[in-house]
């Protein structure tokens, strides 16, 4: 194609653009015509002052030969602006931020007239084509991403960023609005914190008995994976044979970011009970020469507004850093995870295969016999059904008989949930995906490991280990990023397998 035509055909792209864009500014006063319907208790003295707040504290954008020389707006505008979103309710917040993703984002005419105008210029020199292009990247800037970079300079406005971050991410799940706009304000507003909590700018902070009541509340309360009971509990957490590290940053003093619990031990832990319940004194001196392990059996991120930024990788790897060089002898890390949504995976597996008439697969003749003598239920569909009811109740936990029966089959279908079942080709599981994003290995499963009531319902009760190779780490998340490959052991693999030979799930 000629350069003639390829300039054409980019003209024509750029007059399509041009028509997509009217079109989406109709959709979109739709959408806030249909609110306001949807909520007529909004008031007119409500609108006037969201207008006239958003007028004060948006500033103009400077044109391109003033980009460097505007002064910056008053704190007392961020401050003016970050005081009036926290006295909105829910709703008005979502009409808020609609309005400021729609009339605040990048001038779409401005921006199509600078396309137009590089494509113009392909034949001149380069210094022409580079002053035009950094024109049109500077023109793609939304007028609120200043706005964001002047509340970040102000005393709590990261962590009001942080959590108006959350309540978009909430407004998209709940499905409430599907505004380009939006997305965009908050694909804007990710990129800013992404920058803002580089691993660079973050301190690691080990958390101890010692350490200040406000820090050790928080710890407990965002602990997310194994809920902590009471004081004694976190005790034993911060204690001997443990240890707790937590992510924070200058600008959000006493708030960390992302925790992470690991356990002193000889082995790689096979259950969570002897790691949480085993309890030592606060006086009690480590033997250094019990120490060969480094099992990581909690990482919970605190904030939900830092949400898709990469905080937890790195904390796995200072920490391994910092043991290092507490433990110079220690070569064994690995996780001892939970496994969410397995359950739940499982009885729809059941539902499915009942449905289509497989149920036979998914366990043996002798598994299925078992299941049929200790609920009674008849063969075929009826006991597929009371299986389902076991899992859904976790009553089946009851029986040793069951326990031991359905030991094999619960162990190879979740081997196959783990390795097999995938979401756009990564693992479906959220926190193998974690792990296998970071380089691990996934190394073992564990019948038991977890038989509080949670553990029972989410997974079964069964958990992994996802085993760190310090020196395979990097060669394993590049296969599992790039060619979505996943790394496990032997036993795992065998597990996978035998599951493929009894199902055509």
């Amino acid at each position: 194609m000629t350069p003639f035509h390829l300039c054409t055909a980019a003209r024509s792209l750029l007059k399509s653009y041009r028509h997509r864009a009217v079109l989406k500014t109709v959709q979109q006063g739709l959408r806030v015509w249909e609110f306001r319907n949807m909520y007529p208790c909004t008031s007119i003295a409500w609108h006037n002052s969201m207008e006239e707040i958003l007028r004060k504290t948006v500033a103009p954008f400077p044109s391109y030969e003033m980009r460097d020389k505007s002064p910056p707006p008053p704190e007392s505008n961020s401050l003016e602006f970050m005081h009036f979103y926290k006295s909105l309710e829910k709703e008005q917040k979502l009409e808020f931020l609609e309005k400021l993703s729609y009339d605040f984002g990048v001038d779409h005419r401005w921006a199509s007239d600078l396309a137009a105008k590089l494509l113009d210029t392909q034949g001149r020199d380069v210094a022409t084509i580079l002053q035009v292009e950094d024109r049109l990247r500077y023109s793609l800037t939304p007028r609120y991403r200043e706005l964001f970079t002047h509340i970040s300079r102000v005393q709590g406005g990261v962590k009001f960023l942080v959590d108006l971050r959350a309540d978009l991410i909430e407004l998209a799940s709940s499905k409430i609005t599907d505004s380009p706009h939006m997305r965009d304000l908050n694909s804007t507003l990710k990129s800013l914190l992404s920058e803002w909590f580089s691993v660079g700018l973050l301190q690691l902070e080990r958390i101890t008995w010692q350490s200040p009541c406000e820090i050790l509340q928080k710890i407990s309360q965002y602990e997310a994976v194994h809920p902590v009971r009471n004081w004694t509990d976190i005790k034993r957490r911060v204690g001997p044979y443990r240890r707790c590290y937590a992510f924070t940053h200058a600008s959000m003093p006493g708030e960390p970011l992302v925790v992470l619990h690991v356990a002193l031990t000889e082995d790689i832990a096979n259950n969570i009970q002897g790691i949480v319940r085993e309890f030592s004194t606060l006086d009690t001196d480590e033997d250094v020469n019990k120490i060969n392990a480094a099992i990581f059996y909690s990482i919970s991120s605190t904030q939900a507004g830092l949400q898709g930024v990469e905080l937890g990788n790195y904390l796995i790897k200072r920490v391994v850093r910092e043991l290092q060089s507490e433990f110079p002898h220690m070569a064994q890390f690995s996780s001892l995870s939970p496994i969410p949504g397995f359950s739940l995976w499982l009885q729809g597996a059941l539902g499915q295969h009942k449905k289509e008439g497989r149920a036979i697969e998914l366990l043996s003749e002798q598994e299925w016999r078992e299941v049929e003598d200790v609920t009674g239920a008849a063969p075929g569909a009826p006991a597929v059904e009371a299986l389902r009811r076991l899992i859904s109740t976790s009553e089946w936990i009851r029986s040793d008989r069951l326990i031991r029966a359905l030991e094999p089959a619960l162990m190879r279908l979740c081997a196959w949930y783990l390795y097999g079942e995938k979401r756009r080709g990564y693992a479906l599981n959220p926190v193998a995906n974690f792990h296998l994003q970071n380089g691990a290995t996934m190394w073992r499963l564990n019948w038991q490991a977890d038989t509080s009531p949670r553990g029972i319902a989410n997974s079964c009760g069964i958990m992994v280990n996802y085993r760190y190779f310090l020196q395979e780490t990097s060669p394993n998340s590049a296969a599992y990023l790039q060619n979505k490959v996943i790394k496990a052991s032997e036993q795992v693999m065998g597990l996978v397998s035998q599951f493929q030979k009894s199902s055509k799930l």
